[in-house]
């Protein structure tokens, strides 16, 4: 299923207010940064760093399974603009450790 633009964080900007908003939210893997978007819905940015993941196909692997759980979900989660970013290494992880993670993330999330 294709992810769409108005779900979809684009352009740096909007990833810098994001970040500069300083509000986030920590789990084992993933860290979600937030901020209030004035928008009727959630919007989402994924940045996975080569320094965690270093090949490609892993990168790859954690964006689909980020934008998956946040398509899931979206209709549940209040109106941020949020980043959901890898904050260290995948080292044993699997899909589902990571789907829960995540899942446990946007549960968190104020509003």
């Amino acid at each position: 299923m294709h992810f769409r633009d108005a779900y979809r964080l684009r352009k740096t900007d909007e990833y810098s207010s994001v970040f500069a908003f300083k509000r986030a939210i920590k789990g084992r893997y993933l860290i979600v940064h937030f901020r209030p978007n004035g928008s009727d819905t959630a919007r989402l940015g994924v940045v996975v760093a080569k320094k965690l993941a270093r090949r490609a196909v892993e990168r790859n692997r954690i964006k689909r399974v980020v934008r998956e759980g946040f398509r899931l979900q979206r209709g549940t989660l209040p109106a941020l603009d949020m980043i959901v970013r890898l904050h260290r290494p995948l080292t044993g992880a699997t899909r589902t450790s990571l789907r829960e993670d995540l899942s446990g993330l946007l549960r968190r999330l104020p509003g």
